[in-house]
């Protein structure tokens, strides 16, 4: 890769802290104190050892001037501490971070702004900040305004603002501005789903205008729909670096050594209770072998064995819950038969037709219920297996996506018969 295509370069980047130790910023008088506390210790007395952490530790990759980036991680991975030193807030413990550009960042509230000026001012000062002239901020203030819905409090300072506002008008600013590196941290959160549409809207808008973007967030849809690449971060080292969707796949099921068959029997683990429990389950193809991925455009099964231990007057109804990257259904099924009555081992088995789900992960939950004595469910393991669909978009430009390359929204994208005709 040239210097001229890279936006973002990391090289064993590493940051230590101290645990009870906030980072701290020293003037001359903190100097002087540390100073004299030291004259007036006890000789004897035991130092105090430290306990410490690596937030991140020998951290290495690249992002190329335009490449929409996902980092993402589960709580204290490191995640917030990469974009604080890639946005000049903290420095490295070790190594080093180029950045090739100029950076917008929309880390957490209060980052950037002054609370004392106004909206108004501080979108100026934001500007200046990020070297742009008052006739290039003019152009983008009404824009930047409209967008953050806060035009009535605009010429109101920024430390009367509520949360809501002032994410709406640092997002606002951050992307309005027109940085050529963006990073934008989890502060979405703050805003309502309407506005986070829209800034996701807006985030799609800059990563198609050829800038940079690394973006941090908990949401695996947001990820998964936004960002062509991901980078798993784990206790502050990278465990996955590539395709969004296989990256997020590899965050969900790190813990388990097969996400798209599991044996609980194997397991040593007792799934359900005295009328039935789960015993195994996979993801198969049309032609039985168990998979992990699937071609969007052909079906697969679905398959799930599971022991009675007690005769009933009414079979038991297997049911698969499919949920989408997000943790959200997509849909339920369930299927009966009169001859599972009786104590023994059966294998339930659904077909999910090829043209159904849009290409994504998708998490799949077994169940069992019992219904000849009220509803009973004997077990429901919500996720217990998953599968990657996937979209062939060379292939299928013309045919499935109508030639469409970007982005397909929603979990599901059935192929539905179409008329179109001449009427006059």
């Amino acid at each position: 890769m040239s210097y001229s295509d890279t936006a973002i370069r990391v090289e064993n980047l590493s940051k230590l802290y101290y645990i009870g130790e906030a980072e701290k910023y020293y003037a001359l008088r903190d100097v002087f104190s540390d100073f004299f506390r030291s004259l007036f210790r006890l000789g004897g007395r035991k130092k105090k050892v430290r306990e410490q952490i690596w937030a991140l530790k020998d951290v290495s990759f690249e992002v190329k001037r335009g490449e929409v980036v996902g980092i993402i991680g589960r709580n204290g991975a490191g995640k917030s501490t990469l974009l604080k030193i890639l946005s000049r807030i903290t420095e490295p413990t070790q190594g080093y971070a180029e950045i090739h550009g100029r950076v917008g960042s929309l880390l957490e509230v209060g980052t950037g702004f002054h609370p004392e000026l106004t909206g108004r001012e501080n979108i100026y000062f934001s500007g200046a900040i990020l070297g742009m002239k008052k006739k290039e901020i003019d152009k983008k203030f009404d824009e930047i305004v409209a967008f953050a819905e806060v035009e009535k409090f605009i010429d109101t300072p920024v430390k009367y603002y509520s949360s809501g506002m002032y994410v709406r008008l640092a997002f606002a600013v951050a992307a309005h501005l027109e940085p050529e590196i963006l990073l934008v941290d989890e502060v979405l959160a703050v805003g309502d789903a309407a506005f986070q549409r829209k800034c996701l809207g807006k985030m799609g808008e800059v990563a198609k205008g050829g800038r940079t973007v690394l973006f941090v967030s908990h949401n695996m849809g947001m990820i998964t729909s936004l960002c062509p690449r991901a980078i798993l971060l784990e206790n502050g080292r990278i465990v996955a670096d590539g395709v969004a969707s296989e990256t997020v796949l590899t965050y969900y099921t790190r813990d388990r050594a097969s996400p798209y068959k599991v044996d609980f029997t194997k397991m040593g683990q007792k799934v359900g209770d005295e009328f039935a429990t789960l015993l195994e389950a996979h993801i198969e193809d049309m032609y039985g072998n168990v998979v992990s991925e699937v071609d969007m455009r052909q079906p697969f099964k679905v398959k799930m064995r599971y022991a009675l231990h007690k005769n009933v007057p009414r079979s038991p109804y297997p049911n698969f819950h499919f949920f989408d990257s997000r943790g959200e259904y997509v849909f339920v099924s369930s299927g009966n038969s009169d001859s599972s009555k009786e104590v023994g081992i059966y294998e339930a088995e659904c077909t999910v037709p090829g043209n159904l789900l849009n290409n994504g992960v998708y998490f799949i939950g077994l169940a069992l219920t019992f219904t000849h004595s009220g509803i009973h469910v004997s077990f429901f393991e919500r996720n217990a297996l998953s599968v990657s669909v996937k979209d062939p978009i060379d292939e299928t430009l013309d045919t499935l996506r109508s030639g469409y390359s970007g982005p397909i929204p929603g979990p599901v994208r059935p192929k539905l018969e179409w008329k179109i005709s001449r009427i006059q």
